[in-house]
């Protein structure tokens, strides 16, 4: 690839996989993979050649790409080439599929393909392959098992166990008897040795749900654990080497809790070497229409459910306090109160605004509150829509804008 962005020469594996028909060459990388009509920094995304060419280093950033199968996430590298005049001439790109994550509807694994997501997904395809410590932040629902998984399935530990550890209720000689196991006679009751969930997850992954949660007694137990990377079963001497992965989550605010006491400082920086925060729903809603599909899919494989425009706008307008685990829950209550394949507004909870519950005088949702313009602008489309039965043609002529222009707003 030359500096002005233009392709010189692509390889058999790039036009099989990524240019199908099409003759890319000579053309602009950006008008290939995006269909701009500028480079990708101009146009809101970041432009893995032109900070390249600031640094004079190898970058790399993930994007969604146009493939002939549709909008694929690609990891994309671009490495310098320095020519005859000893400046940066040229850039070799290397383009990877990302298999763990699909901008449509799958039948597993994680799907989005908003800013957000993508953000995140980066981070996940960063960590995924080397052995560091990943925390998962973010609220409850918003998928930490499921990036867990896919950190396990991308890293070389994939054919080992993945083992859960839900510290939420974790009393001292439960935590130590469920994590390190216990020694025959170790206790009234222990009638034969058992082995911990440290040792289950030998030569694989072990992942702590809610750490938040462990009492602060305890978290020497986890810390002493991580450092030394040895413990003893309950009862037991001998002491037992640990081979784990480690993949923690939480959605409380561990950094409140470390300056409340509540959260041991060592124990915060020997987890917190790679945190990655999980978008809530309300920040990625361009996600909401692709999810809801998925998990229709999901959720009744022989079915074929599908949405109405109005419910999907409804859906969109609704901030999801619990987020995809609430919108699964919301979906799966409409397929049961639905008769047809068809869900209607009518068929979701009180709490989703706007749709059929509109009355003729309602106000948009949000009016009664300063929220920047972008928001309200979608907020408003969202509540216009559902007033016009999911008539776009109707309401760009009541809005007097062209249906071109209202598509690409609601998107």
């Amino acid at each position: 690839m030359g500096a002005d962005y233009r392709i010189l020469a692509a390889n058999a594996a790039y036009r099989r996989i990524y240019a199908g028909e099409r003759n890319v060459v000579g053309q602009y990388c950006y008008a290939v993979s995006h269909g701009y009509e500028r480079p990708c920094d101009e146009c809101g995304e970041s432009c893995p050649l032109a900070v390249s060419r600031a640094t004079g280093e190898p970058h790399r950033v993930l994007h969604l790409h146009h493939t002939p199968r549709g909008e694929e996430h690609v990891d994309v590298e671009l490495t310098p080439i320095v020519g005859a005049s000893g400046g940066i001439e040229y850039f070799v790109e290397r383009m990877t599929t990302v298999r763990e994550a699909s901008s449509l509807p799958a039948a597993a694994g994680l799907v989005g393909k908003s800013p957000a997501f993508n953000r995140m997904l980066e981070l996940v395809r960063r960590v995924a392959p080397s052995n560091t410590a990943a925390l998962l932040l973010g609220e409850s629902g918003t998928g930490k098992e499921l990036v867990a998984q896919t950190i396990h399935q991308q890293s070389a530990r994939e054919h080992g166990p993945f083992v859960v550890v839900e510290c939420t209720g974790l009393t001292e000689t439960l935590f130590e008897s469920e994590l390190f196991g216990y020694e025959k006679g170790a206790f009234t009751g222990a009638g034969q040795r058992k082995i911990g969930l440290v040792e289950a997850a030998s030569g694989g992954t072990l992942f702590l749900d809610e750490l938040g949660d462990i009492p602060l007694n305890l978290q020497v137990k986890l810390l002493r654990l991580l450092e030394t990377g040895t413990f003893r079963r309950v009862g037991g001497v001998e002491t037992l080497r640990a081979d784990f992965r480690l993949v923690a989550a939480t959605h409380r605010d561990l950094k409140g809790m470390m300056a409340r006491g509540e959260f041991r400082r060592d124990l915060y920086y020997r987890l917190s070497v790679f945190p990655i925060e999980l978008p809530a729903l309300r920040e990625r809603r361009e996600d909401i229409g692709l999810l809801a599909d998925t998990l229709l899919a999901r959720l009744a494989p022989g079915r074929a459910y599908t949405l109405a425009e109005t419910t999907r706008a409804c859906l969109a307008a609704y901030d999801f306090p619990g987020n995809i685990r609430e919108l699964r829950n919301i979906l799966e209550r409409a397929m049961l109160m639905a008769d047809g394949d068809m869900l209607l507004p009518v068929h979701l909870p009180p709490e989703l605004a706007g749709g059929e519950r509109a009355a003729p005088g309602d106000s948009p949702p949000g009016v009664d509150a300063v929220v920047p313009l972008d928001v309200a602008e979608r907020r408003y489309l969202q509540w216009a829509l559902t007033r016009h039965a999911g008539d776009r043609k109707a309401l760009a002529r009541r809005l007097g804008i062209s249906e071109r222009t209202l598509y690409r707003k609601l998107a």
